[in-house]
């Protein structure tokens, strides 16, 4: 039995859809997405093109926020991140991290998004954050 909330998110974070992919898992909480890397991937725009298009094709044109919840390692082209500025309904991007490596990982991303970007030690203050890009 598929556990409803996985994130023990607050009640106003209401989990619509959950989506398996070949390279992780996403989680769509109304207009925040969610997503968890499988263990071991490479994530780049090749990898992650059909996930994103699939995505984008469900959200519709309404605004979201992205945040990464790193509960898995993985690796991830950086430089990839250029082609998230052009995304007009992305808002935001949010890093979760859980051990120094993966900290620092997200520190040397930022530099390569445009979009606001920030990184947290939890989930909760990650998806609060992204979720405050979307109530203007």
């Amino acid at each position: 039995m598929q556990q409803l909330y996985p994130h023990n998110l607050p009640s106003d974070f209401h989990l619509d859809r959950v989506w398996e992919t070949e390279i992780g898992v996403v989680y769509f909480y109304n207009d925040l997405v969610v997503f968890e890397a499988h263990e071991g991937v490479i994530i780049s725009r090749q990898s992650g093109f059909s996930v994103l298009l699939e995505g984008l094709k469900y959200l519709g044109p309404k605004n979201w926020a992205y945040v990464s919840n790193r509960v898995n390692s993985y690796s991830i082209k950086p430089i990839d991140y250029k082609y998230l500025h052009k995304i007009p309904s992305l808002k935001a991007v949010g890093v979760v991290y859980y051990n120094e490596i993966a900290q620092t990982n997200a520190i040397m991303e930022a530099n390569f998004c445009k979009k606001p970007f920030k990184i947290f030690n939890n989930l909760l203050e990650g998806a609060t954050w992204g979720k405050g890009f979307l109530t203007v």
